[in-house]
């Protein structure tokens, strides 16, 4: 019988990585790419998204789809597929340009949208949709970070700043370096803020036994100095909006400062040890307690209410000040609506 050639014969299927978990009674009634973002939060809740989709969840046996939202006691098994080896592969992911000319592009970045790949995140980055709908992006930052000068966390959305050339990316990062860009954040937090205006100047470092949180170390030879002025803009019972200006921009900065100070970011699962929170929750924080209402189960947050609102900068070219904004996202708008309503 002859021998097949070697280079016609079928591919072995890539090995996958079966992942397992119970879901615990504080889970309840999440949607499973959420919980899925959550417990894995190394991949991006767009990737984890498109695994279920594929069929690649199993719920009690039973194949789901993104949007099942789980129950007590249910066991998930999720198949996950290895990741590429290799840089950003181009996808055709929508984005919200809110400025661009010859020079830079500006995005809105979405929530839940990983800036670039990594281990995890192979797939639904801001990198994978910038490879694909622009020809020409800087390469300063390396194959995995095309045009990308700064980044936002995961679950952070709001303004972020893209170069179409070294040249124009090398003056951007000078001013960033020289702390001449100015960037304003929007924060929902919870605790209470003892003064109207404040500076936080603490050291931050890697935490001492979490490897994804940091922490203000002031001795740790990794640590960094790390300064943030805020604002407060409003007062509610239990929950308070603020503007802050970080001068540094060092990881996690904003959530580990607000943290310090006892006042973390609402839903922020890393500092503030939850990730969601609903309808009845807001209102159930609030001075005047309503009876229950029709949609007070309904989840209005499912990540850190944090949001960069704002940037400003010298254009690299022309030398132009150029400010930019991006509104308020759905989900943390909808937060201070029924604040609003709670306390009118």
């Amino acid at each position: 019988m002859p021998q097949e050639n070697a280079a016609n014969l079928p591919e072995s299927p890539a090995p996958t990585t079966l992942f397992e978990h119970e879901v615990l009674e504080d889970q309840d009634g999440q949607r499973i790419d959420a919980l899925l973002a959550q417990l894995l939060n190394s991949y991006s809740r767009v990737f984890l998204r498109k695994v279920v989709q594929e069929h690649g969840a199993r719920v009690d046996g039973e194949v789901v789809k993104p949007s099942f939202r789980v129950q007590t006691g249910q066991r998930i098994a999720l198949q996950l597929p290895p990741p590429p080896d290799d840089g950003p592969r181009p996808e055709n992911i929508a984005l919200n340009i809110i400025f661009e000319d010859d020079a830079i592009i500006a995005i809105d970045k979405p929530p839940g949208m990983v800036v670039h790949p990594a281990k995890g995140n192979w797939s639904g980055t801001l990198a994978s949709a910038l490879a694909f709908h622009f020809q020409q992006l800087s390469d300063v930052g390396g194959p995995t970070r095309p045009g990308i000068i700064h980044r936002l966390d995961r679950d952070t959305s709001g303004v972020i700043l893209v170069a179409k050339s070294n040249a124009v990316h090398m003056k951007l990062s000078e001013q960033f370096e020289q702390r001449l860009v100015q960037k304003e954040y929007f924060a929902l937090t919870i605790g209470k803020l003892e003064l109207d205006r404040d500076v936080i100047s603490q050291p931050i470092g890697p935490h001492p036994y979490q490897r994804d949180k940091m922490a203000i170390r002031r001795d740790h030879p990794q640590s960094r100095d790390a300064e943030t002025r805020y604002d407060v803009v409003e007062r509610f019972d239990g929950i308070t909006s603020v503007k802050l200006q970080p001068k540094t921009g060092r990881t996690h900065q904003i959530r580990v400062h607000l943290d310090h100070i006892g006042a973390p970011v609402l839903c922020d699962r890393l500092y503030a040890g939850h990730a969601r929170i609903t309808r009845g929750e807001l209102l159930r924080r609030q001075a005047r307690r309503q009876p229950p209402q029709p949609g007070d189960t309904d989840v209005m947050l499912e990540r850190q209410a944090l949001h960069a609102r704002r940037i400003a900068f010298k254009h690299p070219l022309t030398g132009k000040e150029i400010v930019l904004e991006a509104p308020l996202p759905a989900d943390i708008q909808g937060v201070l609506d029924i604040l609003h309503q709670a306390g009118a």
